[in-house]
């Protein structure tokens, strides 16, 4: 699972949650993966992001390097930000770990870098 996808998902779904942002991470196994830079689409997905949450959750995992925790202002044409924070979403993968619910503890296992977030149905 990659930090950009941990940074939009929720465990509201589960019956009662109100508060179910961010997941926290348990990670027993995490990668990093070359991937190809695209500056155009990190430019067009940081804006989509909760920045301080991504960085929280790479600093979680030990992976946060010199990425800033706060967004700066020109990311759009700043081609060094761009890199880090590629590397940060695409490149880094928890392959193997939990998502935990902030309000309920509940864990969402994370196998082979596939997340399962299936309920049951006591949860629905």
């Amino acid at each position: 699972m990659k930090l950009i996808t941990h940074n939009m998902l929720s465990s509201n779904i589960i019956k009662g949650v109100k508060n179910g942002y961010p997941l926290g991470i348990q990670a027993t196994d995490v990668q990093v993966n070359e991937v190809d830079f695209n500056p155009d689409f990190v430019a067009r997905i940081i804006p989509k992001l909760q920045w301080p949450i991504l960085c929280q959750a790479a600093e979680s995992i030990g992976h946060l390097g010199d990425l800033p925790k706060e967004l700066i202002s020109d990311f759009e044409s700043n081609e060094e930000f761009l890199k880090k924070a590629h590397h940060i979403l695409m490149e880094i993968e928890v392959k193997e770990g939990n998502l935990v619910c902030p309000e309920t503890g509940r864990k969402f296992p994370i196998s082979n870098g596939i997340l399962n977030m299936l309920l049951n149905e006591d949860e629905v």
